[in-house]
């Protein structure tokens, strides 16, 4: 009874410990440039034209996100349930990366049958600073969700080659389906490890011959062909879209200046996305790997292979993101866990402690020390949510326009002058527009006397300077707002 009292009361300390990191202050910070504000501008035009198959942006096929639907339609799912704004449109990537912890405690107690375990290991994961950030478990984009069903893909594919359940083959393909109807091929990246590893365990042929492999298999082909050919059916050329994007086309060639070296993802490991743990990812697959525990000794091997297998894939990649590590961090809060567990277990079963302390709270205050500290970096980061520097000018409109949704700014015609991709303007200005507010952007260089425009990039400002007579009629940090009066006759016209 003692012991089912501490595990009620380590899970409610858990909980807590998950909340504020994940979904503490969600939505502090505005939509985030590229794919957040995409997809956020992908859900709005669903939410309004109805169309669940073909994603669209500015009213036309987005042709740029070739990503099948799976997140826009949550994200969809929310937005009708509590209005879309930064939270509805976050929530799916937080409440993913809840249920990816629950995976891990999952691994945990039906596998290592210790809950302890599990503890450490969410622990690990929620105080990485590369899952707990943008393009991670705080911002509406793919790879929270994605990276949900890639853990349990592995794990289900795993416990499959413990006991050879059906159920778990069937769970595998469930996973997959989702993860690539959330995130294309992503998940394929892992299939030269899981190849190995059924290699290794001697499992492929058997496994080759297995029915349910086969009906699973099925029923993953059916899905994603069958939404495939759906979405050029009706928006043609997108399979050619997907080709050149996904299929090969970032895997061979740079993809928008995301360029990097072999040794990219390896130093962004050390240097900020895992920089408190990083150096216990040896300790604990040597410690694993030399486990007198069978199924510790299994696990690691499995977690280190399906990492390493993913890793060297997307280092060998000439297309390099600094998200595209994310989903192998649930292994390595598995690997890293594998070390901190073999010394909480020494001092959980200490003869020497027990005979000399009325209760053996070492093993706990253990956990507290490692822990500590990066648990208050990643409360630091999320708490209070703060633009850094270097993305203050960046995030400046859209937080003008967030705020004139609001009501705390005036922008009732006044028009926005912009260069460049602004997907993260463009769904403020959308949203402006919905509530009957006349603004939208304009061409700067074809501005008409009474027009009030909104500029704020130096570029932008310099022009109107050259080109227009024009009152300042409001000033806000970067931002001017001008009224045109006329354009300066005789001016030579600049782009």
């Amino acid at each position: 009874m003692k012991h089912k009292t501490t595990i009620y009361l380590a899970c409610i300390i858990l909980a807590a410990l998950v909340y504020f990191p994940i979904f503490g202050h969600l939505d502090t910070l505005s939509l985030r440039l590229w794919d957040e504000s995409r997809l956020a501008v992908n859900t709005l035009e669903m939410c309004k034209d109805g169309d669940w198959i073909v994603t669209h942006y500015e009213g036309k096929p987005d042709m740029w996100n070739t990503k099948p639907p799976l997140m826009i339609w949550v994200q969809v799912g929310f937005a009708k349930a509590i209005g879309v704004n930064e939270l509805s449109l976050r929530l799916p990537s937080a409440i993913a990366a809840f249920l990816t912890c629950c995976l891990l405690i999952f691994i945990s107690v039906r596998y290592i049958k210790d809950f302890w375990f599990g503890f450490i290991a969410v622990i690990v994961l929620i105080t990485t600073q590369g899952y707990i950030s943008e393009h991670g478990a705080r911002t509406g984009d793919y790879d929270s969700l994605v990276t949900l069903f890639i853990a349990a893909a592995c794990f289900t594919f795993f416990l499959y080659t413990e006991n050879q359940k059906p159920k778990y083959v069937y769970f595998f393909f469930i996973s997959l389906t989702l993860a690539v109807l959330t995130k294309g091929i992503t998940i394929m990246l892992f299939m030269p490890a899981f190849l190995i590893y059924l290699m290794t365990r001697k499992q492929l042929t058997a496994t080759l011959r297995n029915k349910h492999f086969y009906v699973g298999l099925t029923g993953f082909l059916t899905i994603i062909a069958g939404y495939y050919a759906l979405r050029e059916h009706y928006n043609l050329g997108y399979l050619e879209a997907v080709r050149n994007n996904e299929l090969g086309g970032r895997f061979t060639k740079v993809i928008e200046g995301n360029t990097g070296d072999f040794g990219y993802y390896y130093r962004n490991l050390i240097d900020f996305r895992m920089p408190e743990w990083v150096f216990l990812i040896p300790c604990g697959i040597l410690l694993g790997m030399v486990s007198k525990d069978k199924k510790i000794y299994q696990l690691t091997f499995f977690s280190s292979v399906s990492m390493i297998g993913y890793f060297i894939v997307i280092s060998l990649s000439e297309t390099k993101c600094g998200w595209y590590d994310i989903p192998m961090f649930p292994l390595l809060a598995i690997i890293i866990s594998m070390g901190i567990y073999f010394v909480f277990c020494y001092l959980r079963s200490s003869e020497v402690l027990h005979r000399n302390l009325k209760t053996n709270v070492l093993p706990f205050v253990f956990l507290f020390l490692i822990c500590i500290t990066p648990y208050k970096k990643i409360i630091d980061k999320t708490f209070v949510p703060r633009e850094p520097d270097w993305n203050k000018e960046t995030y400046e409109l859209g937080y003008y326009l967030r705020f004139a949704l609001k009501g705390y700014y005036h922008v009732d015609d006044q028009y926005i002058l912009y260069k460049g991709y602004n997907a993260h303007n463009l769904f403020y200005i959308r949203m402006l527009q919905d509530k009957g507010i006349r603004t939208g952007y304009k061409d700067w260089t074809n501005l008409c006397a009474g027009d009030n425009v909104i500029a704020y990039q130096p570029e932008i400002k310099d022009y109107i300077q050259k080109n227009y007579n024009t009152e300042v009629i409001g000033v806000n940090g970067n931002i001017t707002i001008h009224k045109i009066l006329k354009r300066k006759p005789n001016e030579k016209e600049t782009d």
